[in-house]
Parts: structure tokens; C-alpha cells; sequence
């Protein structure tokens, strides 16, 4: 089976890209350093306490309240501890939020071509799994170990006033564990990223096989897709134990550390009471210390690991942010596209709504991870979105199956090099009219729709708008202006009024009840007493094929801009469906400029113009009657009603 996966190893993010999430709320994590001071400081008073106690107590004199004040200050650091560990946690929320909005307007701002390149499973993986990873920054030591260094210091000053010899056997123990946590963080970090990866491609396979379950249930290939899903599972799970792993090697560090310094400190420490060298108060407050010297070292481990991990969901978080917007270039293609067209750099009323000019375009083909398991090379082939458009363009529809042939057969079926879609192709849509787009499948028709909406930029040639080279108009400007309709058009999951205002969220129910009426949906909004509230179902599986189609144009006709693009609009719909819709999308064309792909002669006939399109040339332009006269590969689609 043809599987498309991601490498293991990525871009790794450094930990000054991990700043600036940080940095956003330090109001807060300054509120957390002074907590950590306070908290540092109530523990290293607690052992001058307690020697203190000792003292007294072998000398037989009143402890008077030195007890009250060491259960103070246990109490009161305490509440230091829990109140900064809640501003740790909700921070830590904080930056996953901060990091899912930077994450989600970059990605939904991305040119289509990347969403060729990429699984639709592993973009929500980075958004709702890698996020998650940079609050353990916080909640997991990073930031207590700034209070933790205090406590570190400060006992070390202590232990070396106390006795520097222990001291010294003690930081020898320690900087050898120090040095092997060092030695494993770039492992840990390597692990993470390869881990998040997996869970990528776990989730990408999951969001595959249930977008298409039904027709991988048609196929009988439902055990097949659980294998491909459960090995996915296995690989993140494989990834998942080899982090465990390297995490095992450092969380017991700490603890290791902190046993030998206590036998070294026992050890040393009685042979130096017995000789006089220290007193047995001084060896159970050096005691004490060493152990506040550990707690902040066995986070100082932890921040290293929650870090490094966080480091490697950050690398695939930053892969995203990091790349070009969609129109982040076209400040620089605007003036060029304005300098090129000099003599059309104002809108002209008389110019036609729509003119392609020696257009040429093919699309990139995304190379894909996997390699072919017979030849080693790698599986190349157009990305899902421009799929769909060149499904569009053969009249097929993508599914789950077009990967079970293989691996060795997606190979075969790869081009091995761009194959141009568009040939040069030349042609005006006048403002006002009705022009038809006909041609066998594959002659370029979608993807001329496609070039208009700018989902794509020609590789050459020119396409107007009004006169203007749509690369100088501003992206927004431009599709506020167009109306368009794909073959067989996704219902967004919601409600009816959901979809229908996606364009205009100003529209009243007035409108949208009206505009559901004028293209046959009526009905939908009597079989549910929620009325425009109802919902359509994930993907719209409540409706039929016709009526999801009919919603799409409804969505269109409610916005009822100047130019309305049609993909085979009427392709679902049945002869009396039809009828109707040509009679609303007549209404609303009064006036309006249309540009229709269509498969049926009764769409075609009754267009002021029609261009014929033949592996990505015009080979005909002009009305009905005049192309059966003058072009043969009309007059063949129309032989046969344009059902090709």
C-alpha cells in the first residue's frame, strides 16, 4: 500500500525560538521568580532553624518560639509552592494557547501548494499534540528552576561555610551527573521530534480512513485500513518507548546523586563529628542542605528533559510559522504586475470581466517520503488539493482506494517530470455574460477556475480581472469580487446557516430562507424543526449529493458578487433539481458575469459564449451554433450531450 509519511528527522527549533512564547507572559512569571526567591529563601532558613533547635536542646535551654517559627515557615512555604505552581499551569495554558493561534493563522494563511504537500492528519497533530508539549517548559521545572538555582546557591554557600570538605566530596558526586544528563539532552531532544513525527502520521492516517469510511467499507478494505492505521499506532508507540527510554536514563540520575552524596556525607561526615570537626548540629543542617541542594538539581533534570522535548514540537511548530503566507510575496509581484499591464493599471469599464493571456501552468509534484519498495526511489505525485482539482478536471472524485494499488504502482502512475496543464491558453470572459468551459476530461477547466481564484499563480501568461492583472489586486479584494462553486462542493460541519453565511455573516434569515427556496431546499428546512440551525452533519452527510450541491450554489447566490465561477454546478442534480437551478442561477446572473464548466448540453446552449478546451489549449471559441459548424471536437461532445 502506498503510504505517504513524514522523516524522523525534522528541523530542530533553538531554545531562543522557544523565548518569545515565554516572553509574552512575563508580567506573570516575574509574579513566579519573586515566589521562587521567597520560597528559596523560607527553605534555607529552615536548617538554621533546626541547628538551632539541636543546639538548645544539648544544652538543655528553652526553645522558647524558634519552634513556632520553623512550623511558619514550613507553612508558609507551602502556600508559596502552591500558589506559584498554579500561575506555573495556567501560564503554561497560556503559551499553548499563544502558540495554537500562531500556529492556526499561519496555517490557514498557507498557498495551496503547501496543503498538496502535506497531510491534512499530521497539520492537526502540530496544532492539538505538538502545542501541548511547550507547557511542560513550565509546568515541569523549567521555570522553577530559577527559584531552585537560589536554593542551590544558597545552600552551597551554606554547606561550604559549614564544612568545605564535605562540600567538596559532595559537588564531585554531582558534576559527574551533571555531565551525563548533558550528554543525553541532545538524545532526548532527537527522540521527542521523532516521536511527535509518528504522532503526526498516526493522525493523518486516523483523519484518512474516517473521511473516507464509507467508501472504504464499499471496497471491503476495512481490515486493510486498520492494518495501515495500527501500524502507525505502532510506530508512534515504538517512537514513544525509545523517549521512555532515554527519560529513563535521566529521571533516576537525581536520585543516584543524591544517595551517594548522603552515604559520602554520613560516611565522612561521622568520622569528622568523632574527631571534633564539626559538631552533630552543623552535620544535620549540612544534611538538610544537601538535600535542598538536590531537590533544585532533580528539576534542573527535569527542565532539561520537559525542554528539549518541547525544543523538538517547537522544530515542527516553527516549521509552519516559518513558511511564506500566502500572500507574503505579493507586495513584491504587485508592482511588477502593475509596471507589466502600465496600460491597464486602472480598471476599464469596457475591458472584459475575465481574460487569460498566453497562460501557462503545470503543478508541482510533491515528492513524497516514502520510497518505492521495489526501485528505493521516492513515490512522487501531485499533492491531495491538486488532486482534487485534477480529479476534477477527469470528472472522477478522489477517495481512500487511490492508495491501495500500491507502492510500486503509485510509482508507475507518477510522472516523472511537471506535466503543463495549460498550453498557452488565451480567451476573455466578457462582463455581463455567460461563458461555457467544455473539453474532454482533463483539458484544464478546473484549473482555470483555480488560476482565477489565485489559488494557484500561472507560470506565465497573464490573467485580468476587469483589465488588471489579478497579481496586482489585493487577494482579499479579488475573491470578494468572485463567487465560486467547486465540483462537488464541501459542507462545512454546522449548521445550515453556518454554510449559507460563510461569504456574507451579515445576511438576515430573511435571505437565507429565501435564497433555500430559490434553488429547491425548502425542504431541508421543514424536516427540522431547528430550521436554519439545523445541522448537516460532518461533511454534510445529512444531505444528499444534490442537495449538499445545491447548498454550495445557495452559499454563492446569497453572496451574489459580480462574477460567479460554476464547476459542474448542476452535475449532482436530477432533470427537475436542474431546472430549477438554472432558473435561480439565471435570476441572479442578470447583470453578472458567469463562467460555467459544464458536462450537459442543456447547461451549455443557451451560453453567449463557449470556449473549447483540449489538453490545455482553446481550440474553439464562440456560440453553439457556430461551433458545430467550425470545430469537429465540439461538434463530437455535443454528439454525444457533452457527457464525456
Amino acid at each position: 500500500m502506498g503510504r505517504r509519511g513524514a522523516p524522523a528527522e525534522g528541523p530542530r527549533a533553538s531554545f531562543s525560538q522557544l523565548l518569545p512564547y515565554l516572553t509574552e507572559h512575563k508580567a506573570v512569571l516575574s509574579v513566579v521568580v519573586v515566589l521562587s526567591v521567597l520560597g528559596a529563601a523560607a527553605s534555607l532558613a529552615q536548617p538554621l532553624l533546626v541547628s538551632q533547635v539541636i543546639t538548645l536542646v544539648e544544652a538543655n535551654d528553652p526553645l522558647d518560639g524558634i519552634v513556632g517559627a520553623l512550623v511558619a515557615l514550613v507553612v508558609v512555604s507551602a502556600l508559596i509552592s502552591g500558589y506559584q505552581h498554579y500561575l506555573l499551569q495556567r501560564t503554561g495554558e497560556g503559551v499553548v494557547l499563544s502558540s495554537r493561534r500562531r500556529l492556526i493563522g499561519r496555517m490557514l494563511n498557507l498557498p495551496i501548494s503547501q496543503f498538496d504537500a502535506r497531510r491534512t492528519g499530521d497539520l492537526v497533530s502540530r496544532v492539538s499534540s505538538d502545542t501541548t508539549l511547550l507547557r511542560a517548559v513550565l509546568t515541569q521545572g523549567a521555570v522553577e528552576a530559577i527559584g531552585g538555582s537560589l536554593t542551590f546557591i544558597g545552600a552551597i554557600i551554606a554547606m561550604l561555610i559549614i564544612d568545605p570538605v564535605l562540600l567538596g566530596l559532595t559537588v564531585l558526586v554531582i558534576a559527574v551527573s551533571v555531565v551525563t544528563v548533558v550528554l543525553l539532552s541532545r538524545r532526548i531532544r532527537t527522540a521527542s521530534l521523532a516521536a511527535q513525527t509518528k504522532v503526526g502520521d498516526l493522525a493523518a492516517s486516523i483523519e484518512r480512513a474516517i473521511s473516507a469510511v464509507r467508501t472504504v467499507r464499499a471496497a471491503n478494505a476495512t481490515a486493510r485500513e486498520i492494518a495501515v492505521v495500527e501500524k502507525d499506532a505502532e510506530g508512534a508507540w515504538q517512537m514513544g518507548i525509545k523517549v521512555a527510554k532515554v527519560s529513563a536514563l535521566v529521571v533516576p540520575i537525581a536520585g543516584i546523586a543524591l544517595q551517594v552524596s548522603l552515604l559520602v556525607v554520613l560516611g565522612v561526615g561521622g568520622f569528622r563529628v568523632a574527631d571534633g570537626s564539626i559538631t552533630i548540629a552543623n552535620l544535620v543542617s549540612f544534611i538538610l542542605f544537601l538535600f535542598m541542594m538536590i531537590m533544585p538539581l532533580g528539576q534542573f533534570f527535569g527542565a532539561i528533559t520537559s525542554v528539549n522535548s518541547a525544543l523538538g514540537a517547537l522544530g515542527r511548530i516553527q516549521e509552519i510559522i516559518d513558511l511564506p503566507s500566502e500572500d507574503q510575496f505579493d507586495r513584491d509581484i504587485a508592482p511588477l504586475a502593475i509596471v507589466v499591464g502600465a496600460a491597464n493599471a486602472k480598471v476599464n469599464p469596457e475591458a472584459p470581466a475575465i481574460s487569460f493571456e498566453d497562460v501557462r501552468f503545470h503543478y508541482a509534484p510533491t515528492v513524497l517520503a516514502t520510497t518505492d519498495a521495489v526501485t528505493g526511489e521516492p513515490l512522487v505525485q501531485p499533492g491531495p488539493v491538486a488532486q482534487a482539482v485534477l480529479a476534477a478536471e477527469d470528472g472522477t472524485t478522489p477517495d481512500a482506494t487511490t492508495e491501495f494499488a500500491g507502492p510500486a504502482a503509485a510509482a508507475e502512475a507518477a510522472p516523472a517530470a511537471p506535466t503543463p496543464v495549460l498550453r498557452g491558453v488565451s480567451f476573455s470572459a466578457p462582463r455581463g455574460l455567460r461563458t461555457a468551459l467544455v473539453g474532454p476530461s482533463g483539458a484544464g477547466k478546473s484549473t482555470i477556475l483555480a488560476l482565477i481564484e489565485r489559488f494557484y499563480d500561472a507560470d506565465s501568461g497573464v490573467v485580468r480581472l476587469g483589465g488588471l492583472d489579478i497579481r496586482s489586486l489585493d487577494r482579499t479584494d479579488l475573491r470578494a469580487q468572485i463567487g465560486y462553486v467547486e465540483q462537488d462542493a464541501p459542507v462545512l460541519a454546522g449548521s445550515l446557516r453556518d454554510n449559507l453565511t460563510l461569504a456574507t455573516p451579515d445576511a438576515t434569515d430573511e435571505q437565507c430562507v429565501a435564497v433555500l427556496h430559490a434553488v429547491n431546499l425548502g425542504e431541508v428546512l421543514d424536516r427540522d424543526p431547528a430550521g436554519l440551525g439545523a445541522a448537516v452533519g460532518e461533511d454534510g452527510v445529512k444531505l444528499s449529493g444534490g442537495e449538499r450541491q445545491r447548498l454550495a450554489i445557495a452559499r454563492a447566490l446569497l453572496a451574489a458578487p459580480p462574477i460567479l465561477l460554476l464547476d459542474e454546478s448542476t452535475s449532482s442534480l436530477d432533470g427537475m433539481n436542474e431546472q430549477l437551478m438554472r432558473e435561480a442561477i439565471d435570476a441572479v446572473a442578470v447583470d453578472r458575469t458567469l463562467i460555467v464548466i459544464a458536462h450537459r448540453l442543456s447547461t451549455v446552449v443557451d451560453s453567449d459564449q463557449i470556449v473549447v478546451l483540449d489538453h490545455g489549449e482553446v481550440v474553439g471559441t464562440g456560440t453553439h451554433s457556430e461551433l458545430v459548424l467550425s470545430t469537429p471536437l465540439y461538434r463530437d461532445l455535443a454528439k454525444h450531450q457533452l457527457l464525456v
